[in-house]
């Protein structure tokens, strides 16, 4: 029996062969052919969308980046679904499987796709871009890459951290590189007996001889404090957002060298007390 099963199974394939194997391997070739043209065709069409984006000037890289590969996702859909059409397979079961499958998959993903949503209203809306430094979902960093999940930054330490897209959107965006210009907020205490008028002078000068501080807006230096232990000022320039950190070491560091030369004291917290002394037990 197990004979006449092989020999009829035999008989089977080589009469499948004899009939439809040739239409077979050339739906297979015309296959293979379709997923070549597809993907040189699929190369050439991102080039020319990248190419097209680029020279708009109004999209950012990060936002041109999510569209060419979507737009490249899409269109390998289309090709498997003609080459899948090439090879005798009904793709329309397939379509229906694919959206039951779609929904009960969302449903399972409910987070996931809270992250596409967030990731589709970031590069809607671009609160920021890639380069830019942003305080965001509990981080401070440099963005380094936006895709549909998540946010990628670099810290000032070099440490790359990946946030869910979700937990981006969903809190407050601080971009410290979106405007070309930066205020740069000190405070400079001195003490109480100490010439108010001579220290405005030097920071004023410190000030005025800084090559990276902006002349327009004007500096702003006044008393804003009467503290426990020193009179402080506030000292307010403005600068091109690239040089905020350098002018804010530079100024700390003069204001403490040119003061000291001057002889007015940048005083430290301190405390007074005063012993009454115990009374005397008889």
């Amino acid at each position: 029996m197990n004979f006449l099963k092989q020999s009829n199974t035999t008989g089977d394939i080589q009469n499948w062969l004899a009939t439809d194997g040739l239409n077979f391997a050339i739906n297979v070739g015309v296959f293979l052919i379709i997923l070549l043209i597809g993907s040189i065709v699929i190369g050439i069409a991102k080039k020319v969308l990248r190419s097209s984006l680029q020279k708009s000037g109004k999209i950012s890289a990060i936002l041109e980046k999510f569209l060419v590969d979507v737009t490249g996702r899409i269109l390998w859909i289309v090709v498997l679904m003609i080459g899948l059409g090439q090879l005798g397979i009904d793709i329309g079961p397939m379509i229906a499987a694919l959206g039951v499958a779609g929904f009960v998959i969302g449903f399972a993903l409910q987070e996931s796709l809270g992250n596409l949503a967030a990731g589709l209203m970031l590069l809607i809306n671009e609160p920021f871009k890639a380069g830019d430094f942003v305080e965001a979902g509990g981080h401070a960093g440099v963005i380094r890459e936006l895709n549909l999940m998540s946010t990628v930054m670099t810290t000032g330490d070099n440490k790359r951290i990946t946030i869910p897209n979700s937990g981006i959107w969903g809190s407050a965006i601080v971009n410290y590189s979106a405007n070309d210009t930066r205020r740069v907020d000190m405070v400079v205490g001195i003490g109480y007996g100490d010439d108010i008028g001579a220290a405005m002078k030097i920071i004023q000068g410190i000030v005025d001889n800084h090559p990276k501080i902006l002349k327009d807006p004007a500096v702003t230096i006044a008393v804003s404090e009467l503290a426990d232990s020193s009179v402080n000022m506030v000292v307010r320039p403005w600068v091109n957002t690239p040089d905020y950190w350098g002018v804010y070491f530079d100024f700390h560091r003069d204001v403490k060298e040119k003061l000291d030369a001057a002889g007015i004291e940048i005083p430290f917290p301190q405390m007074d007390v005063h012993h009454h002394g115990l009374p005397q037990q008889s």
